[in-house]
């Protein structure tokens, strides 16, 4: 049976249910024409009408469950700046996680800026590594046909995931053509452990943010060295992990606990979902952004605390469990959360300062797999160890790698002063005068320049001293302006070079 069943992972809503950011739960409302409107999305012919709706800074269509009202909005100066130190960082990365890891940790927890967040969470992964390491690898997947038993399952979450973003809304649109890819590849890549339902959100999310090869990338990470065992056929890990957060909460909020005690509610009820799908399906779209942004920095630790901080502020104080006499009254509450707890800020801060450490989830775990193993015998999926951030990622890296290049995506001419830079644009006589000496070393210039000239260059800054040109018959002496030229010309490139490297995310 398929992993996207009940059993195995959030199931499909039946006939009449409501699922989060769908269109059922959207098309009910006072006004007929507002459902009309929004009952037709997802249809092949709403891309003719599609442009007039309006889009919030998320991609989402607004009025939509995705999308938000007013937003914390960050100045743009402080945006800018946060941009530029991510550039810094992200060009010299491998740098900055061997010395200054703390400082990237302090950074994800303030936001990654939007336009680099992309980037960010492929270097913060390993997915980028991944990349590198498996050049072809796929589009080899891709062309592959895959199995039939799991691309029917794929075809048919398709249209449920995020149906209100600007990627997905079409049937057969470019968004939901990218999903099936990454999906698919991901069953062929690991056919033992195939496709769960749970992972399509997870995909969507990365394809919002980059192409397909490099979403496919970090879906392996995540479920490879973030969340092992999370998508395999008997969700064991997941159990696992519903024991750890119970015990866990007894400390964080022994009221809560007490309360999910006595009703005899299973971690699995709540918790699955905010887990297999790291909240993507749960909090408003600006927390899901600052919550993954911690999560890859950090790993698994923020989804702990995130689900601590959520059970603390839903079920936390003697006033809201009275609210919740039986199991279906606290099933509903923890199902329909406060907005307040939810809010980016609020969340955000709860979560970092919540004092639940890598150490104590190990502690928990091998608590809880001795308590397994008692009970239930040896587990069944062997999955690889839990990686806690990316630290540990990159530490356990086998052997030597090359370091991580930027791949310029716009390239600028040398003189021309990047959008936001401090640089002074070169004055007009001293770009002639560079542009003379580039045609001059591909010999389309006949007379060399003025010694006085050469000077005058060299004194306004030119990284390259200035040639001495001798007279053609100066005999053995010839080849000096030959061995001068590809020197401009290299000076010339690698000062392009730098210049894209810089330019690589002005396209975003």
């Amino acid at each position: 049976m398929a992993k996207s069943n009940g059993e195995n992972g959030p199931r499909a809503p039946a006939a009449g249910e409501s699922l989060s950011g769908t269109r059922e739960s959207l098309a009910q409302g006072p006004d007929a024409a507002t459902t009309d409107e929004l009952s037709s999305l997802g249809s092949d012919s709403e891309a003719n009408g599609f442009a007039e709706r309006r889009i919030d800074k998320f991609g989402f269509i607004v009025g939509s469950q995705g999308a938000e009202g007013a937003l914390e909005e960050v100045p743009l100066e402080v945006l800018r700046q946060r941009e530029s130190k991510w550039l810094d960082m992200l060009n010299n990365w491998d740098k900055w996680m061997a010395k200054k890891h703390k400082k990237i940790r302090l950074r994800c927890q303030k936001g990654i800026p939007p336009s680099l967040r992309g980037r960010a969470w492929q270097y913060l992964s390993g997915g980028k590594v991944k990349l590198q390491q498996n050049p072809g690898k796929f589009d080899e997947l891709d062309m592959s046909p895959g199995d039939p038993k799991w691309l029917d399952v794929i075809e048919r979450d398709l249209h449920r995931q995020f149906p209100f973003h600007e990627m997905f809304v079409s049937r057969g649109g470019h968004g939901q053509q990218d999903l099936f890819r990454v999906l698919k590849a991901y069953t062929l890549y690991r056919p033992e452990e195939g496709y769960c339902q749970a992972q399509a959100p997870v995909a969507a999310v990365l394809l919002m943010h980059m192409p397909a090869e490099q979403a496919f990338w970090c879906l392996v990470q995540i479920c490879e060295k973030y969340l092992p065992g999370y998508y395999s056929e008997k969700l064991e890990a997941i159990q696992l992990d519903g024991e750890i957060l119970f015990s866990l909460l007894q400390k964080v909020s022994p009221v809560a606990h007490k309360h999910l005690s006595r009703q005899k509610i299973d971690p699995l009820l709540y918790m699955t979902e905010w887990f297999m799908c790291a909240f993507s399906r749960t909090l408003p779209w600006s927390s899901v952004l600052r919550v993954w942004d911690m999560f890859f920095c950090e790993g698994v630790k923020i989804i702990f605390r995130v689900g601590l901080v959520l059970l603390k502020h839903a079920l936390g104080s003697p006033e809201k469990v009275k609210a919740c006499q039986g199991q279906y009254e606290t099933i509903e509450r923890l199902r329909s959360l406060s907005p307040k707890i939810m809010q980016e800020a609020f969340l955000v801060q709860e979560v970092v300062e919540l004092p639940v450490t890598e150490r104590q989830i190990e502690r928990e775990h091998l608590i809880q797999l001795r308590r397994w193993q008692e009970t239930r015998g040896e587990l069944q999926c062997c999955s690889p160890p839990r990686l806690h951030g990316a630290k540990a990622i990159l530490d356990a890296e086998p052997g030597p790698r090359p370091a991580l290049q930027p791949s310029p995506s716009i390239r600028l001419p040398p003189d021309v002063p990047l959008p936001g830079s401090k640089a002074k644009p070169k004055p007009p006589k001293q770009a002639q005068k560079e542009q003379r000496k580039q045609m001059k070393a591909r010999g389309q210039l006949e007379k060399p320049p003025a010694p006085n000239q050469a000077m005058v260059v060299a004194a306004a800054g030119d990284a390259c001293p200035p040639q001495h040109v001798p007279p053609k018959d100066s005999g053995p002496q010839d080849s000096a302006p030959q061995d001068s030229a590809p020197q401009v010309s290299a000076h010339h490139l690698s000062q392009e070079s730098l210049t894209s490297q810089e330019s690589e995310d002005t396209y975003l």
